[in-house]
């Protein structure tokens, strides 16, 4: 599985116009299931997610999670982070089959709300709006082949 991880003030996502999913201080979190993915690394990549200290102490540095802060998530699917750039045209087909995706994609966000995270989701396969203020900015991507 892959992550994009955003460390925001606020975030939030819309279907047709309206609010589905926000959330205050914490990360918004793209998440992509790739062909081969399993559970197992749903659960891995979550609770990573859910230890990773990336907001600032009273030092300013990057030593607090999202636990320590009190935040929040709002995860969000996004195949186009499987994009094989290799020509003109980018290609999907490392992103595992929709069927397969939605199943890691809920299984993900189940797993780092079992940690104790709030979590609040997009809506798997729809178009959708995200707005967000990046605090930072940072910006992280986590593979679970690195993780």
């Amino acid at each position: 599985m892959r992550v994009l991880v955003q460390r925001v003030l606020e975030a939030s996502v819309k279907v047709d116009g309206e609010v589905i999913g926000d959330c205050a201080r914490g990360l918004l979190v793209f998440v992509c299931a790739m062909r081969g993915d399993t559970e197992a690394e749903a659960q891995k990549l979550a609770t990573k997610l859910s230890k990773l200290r990336i907001f600032q102490d009273d030092a300013g540095k990057m030593n607090l999670s999202l636990h320590d802060i009190n935040g929040s998530a709002l995860v969000v699917s996004q195949f186009t982070l499987a994009a094989n750039t290799k020509g003109n045209r980018p290609g999907f087909s490392n992103a595992a089959d929709p069927q397969t995706g939605k199943a890691l994609y809920n299984a993900f966000t189940g797993f780092l709300a079992d940690t104790g995270v709030p979590v609040q989701t997009g809506e798997f396969g729809a178009d959708m709006k995200v707005s967000l203020i990046n605090d930072g900015p940072v910006t992280i991507w986590i593979d679970t082949d690195d993780a």
